[in-house]
């Protein structure tokens, strides 16, 4: 059999979904847990224009917060930190145990360390000049 791999830079957002979804598959297999689920909030302003999110994933205990964002018109009050709140409670009452994020040095690494999330790696010169920070939450569950 001959394959031929060729350039696809920009892949459709149905083309990654699918390859998800094979991820998925493959892990769940693997470990015999298939009880992943998206995990996300948004806020709206009156118009219903997005103006923040907060949106990841659940499976097997643990959870990623894949996306945070804020509307930069609508920073510095304190959406993000209920949108993290609100993450965070729901990954607890679905029995996560840890929740992991990565963050740039000049995005939020600050606002999840007072939040809990303690940095389990910071790789340097990522981008160049910059650092990207992966941060940890382990949730106390009863």
């Amino acid at each position: 059999m001959t394959v031929l791999i060729q350039p696809q830079h920009d892949l459709s957002p149905i083309e990654i979904d699918a390859i998800e979804e094979c991820l998925y598959d493959h892990n769940q297999r693997a470990i015999g847990r298939n009880d992943g689920r998206g995990l996300g909030f948004v806020i709206r302003d009156e118009a219903g224009r997005l103006i923040g999110v907060a949106a990841g994933y659940s499976w097997a205990g643990t959870s990623e917060l894949k996306q945070m964002w804020i509307d930069e018109a609508y920073r510095g009050r304190g959406y993000a930190r209920e949108l993290l709140n609100a993450f965070v409670a729901e990954a607890a009452s679905r029995g996560v145990r840890r929740i992991w994020v990565a963050s740039y040095d000049f995005q939020a690494p600050g606002m999840y360390e007072k939040a809990g999330f303690k940095r389990v790696a910071e790789f340097a010169g990522w981008p160049e000049g910059h650092s990207n920070i992966v941060l940890c939450k382990t949730l106390i569950t009863r």
